[in-house]
């Protein structure tokens, strides 16, 4: 076992534990909100861009429109849920995935699967690492940046990565949760799809 795998293990099982009132009162509370679930579970890219699914509290309603089809992100993100993104609240499920080895505390964001096959080969190398709940493009602007930027911050991590380097990167995390910085993009709810490197403009 790695250094990294057992700093991961023995944070991410002690903040499970401080945090355990938190987890449920945010569950209790998302139930009471917003109804059904309380958990967002998708499939995502880990480690060489094998599938896991990463385990989130949920921040948008099942609304439907007439013909039964999810209504957008900016009508379906609520006040509650704005609430658990600006905090990251949102993200403390996902210990479960470090715990489980499918995540690390710190590493490239995992993204969305049909994104896969629209990378160049270096941003490709991102999967050269487990995933992680935070990472350097999340302190260096988060969705606030270009998917550019956000690769090459990722790309980055993944050429420099050490014990010393997650620490600091935690750290900065902290004060960037406090801050509520980068949170979304000017204009949409969170962030736009990527569409490869000539366009970018779908929003997600």
């Amino acid at each position: 076992m790695t250094v990294k795998r057992c700093f991961d293990l023995v944070v991410s099982i002690s903040a499970l534990i401080i945090f355990f009132p938190v987890l449920v009162g945010v569950a209790i509370a998302i139930h009471k909100k917003m109804g059904g679930g309380i958990f967002f579970i998708q499939r995502r890219p880990g480690l060489n861009g094998k599938p896991f699914n990463i385990l989130k509290f949920k921040t948008m309603s099942d609304a439907k429109d007439e013909h039964g089809n999810l209504l957008p992100d900016s009508q379906r993100l609520s006040k509650f849920g704005k609430i658990l993104r600006s905090t990251s609240l949102d993200e403390l499920p996902e210990l479960i995935n470090v715990i489980f080895g499918d995540m690390s505390l710190v590493g490239p964001r995992p993204l969305l699967m049909q994104y896969l096959p629209l990378y160049s080969p270096e941003q490709a190398s991102r999967h050269d690492v487990l995933p992680g709940i935070t990472g350097w493009a999340q302190v260096n602007g988060r969705n606030a940046i270009s998917w550019e930027d956000k690769f090459k911050f990722d790309v980055w991590y993944v050429d420099n990565h050490n014990l010393w380097l997650d620490i600091k990167i935690l750290y900065l995390t902290v004060a960037r949760v406090f801050k509520r910085e980068g949170i979304s993009q000017p204009g949409q709810a969170t962030t736009k799809y990527f569409m490869g490197n000539t366009n970018e403009d779908k929003s997600r």
